[in-house]
């Protein structure tokens, strides 16, 4: 990356020069980042340790928690740092490093809400087929396709984006690295390399978007024909947490990267950016587990037993240290 002799490090954007706004955006960033690490935290633990949810469905939502932690771990750490002794710099290569994993993460958990979606459609729409359409092998190879691809997506957009001569300071307007911000600071023309990726990208998300359409249009179909209402109620728990999650997903992320130029503004991307990129993985274990009863049954399960285990562990402590 020829540019590295000119540019040592960025600065990210600074939400304000008040100590006490500075302040509250670390208690901000910081509470939301806890609230995601105990939340996906549960998820993947339950899951991993409950037999009964070793199914395909809590196998792709285990995989949803692993990149929601990623996601969230690769930008907000440091905004809160950043915040807390107030310095808005980055390194050259820490900026190259949050762009990459955060397009890892990001690109990986698109693919993966579009394969949520396909089993849901299978488990509404094709019941008998599920064992075979979606068997372990299968699972599998689906997470890590997804897994894999979201490597390559960010391998290819941040070797493009650092490649770029950087002649326009080093002032990032957001409080992460992210490509529209970095192409800002271009001063070529190569730039329209970048613009042919951000639209293969954009293409790849429009075909997941349709098939995601298509499919919920099928599961709906499928679920009003239900003549059980508890049964139409346990399909509509089911799908419609993932639902919400893609939308929220889709529309923050699509209007932030071809919003107009003319409502364009610091702070409007500051919002969008955080709806995108930090609430989803804060609000994704909430959403799952407020509308299904089976993974809440299975974390209470697990928080009980682990009471008491501790419970009896300090029982023992204090009757050794008595006798």
């Amino acid at each position: 990356m020829s540019n590295t002799s000119y540019i040592t490090h960025f600065l990210l954007l600074a939400v304000s020069d008040m100590r006490e706004l500075q302040l509250l955006h670390f208690w901000f960033f910081l509470s939301i980042y806890l609230a995601a690490l105990l939340g996906n935290g549960l998820i993947i633990t339950t899951i991993a340790c409950d037999q009964h949810l070793h199914t395909p469905m809590y196998f792709f939502l285990l995989n949803l928690a692993l990149i929601d932690l990623g996601c969230i771990s690769t930008t907000v750490p440091k905004t809160i740092a950043n915040s807390l002794w107030d310095n808005r710099a980055i390194s050259y290569a820490g900026c190259a490093s949050q762009l990459f994993l955060f397009l890892f993460f990001i690109s990986a958990e698109i693919y993966l809400l579009t394969i949520m979606s396909y089993d849901c459609y299978v488990a509404i729409c094709k019941p008998l087929h599920y064992g075979t359409l979606l068997s372990s092998r299968a699972c599998v190879h689906m997470a890590a396709a997804a897994w894999g691809t979201g490597f390559l997506n960010a391998l290819l957009h941040t070797t493009n984006t650092f490649s770029l001569p950087l002649c326009k300071g080093n002032a990032v307007d957001q409080f992460f690295c992210e490509i529209p911000q970095i192409l800002k600071l271009s001063c070529s023309d190569t730039y329209l390399r970048e613009f042919g990726l951000v639209v293969v990208s954009i293409s790849v998300a429009f075909v997941c978007s349709v098939f995601l359409v298509l499919s919920y249009v099928q599961i709906f179909g499928a679920i009003l024909r239900i003549p059980s209402e508890q049964g139409r109620h346990k399909a509509f728990s089911t799908c419609l947490p993932h639902l919400a999650v893609v939308s929220l997903y889709v529309s923050t992320g699509v209007f932030s990267h071809l919003k107009p130029h003319s409502v364009s503004s610091s702070f409007v991307d500051l919002v969008v950016s955080v709806l995108y990129s930090v609430v989803p993985p804060a609000v994704n274990p909430l959403i799952y587990s407020m509308r299904n009863q089976e993974l809440k049954d299975a974390v209470w399960k697990l928080m009980t037993s682990f009471l008491r285990s501790s419970n009896e562990l300090i029982s023992s402590l204090c009757i050794s240290l008595i006798v």
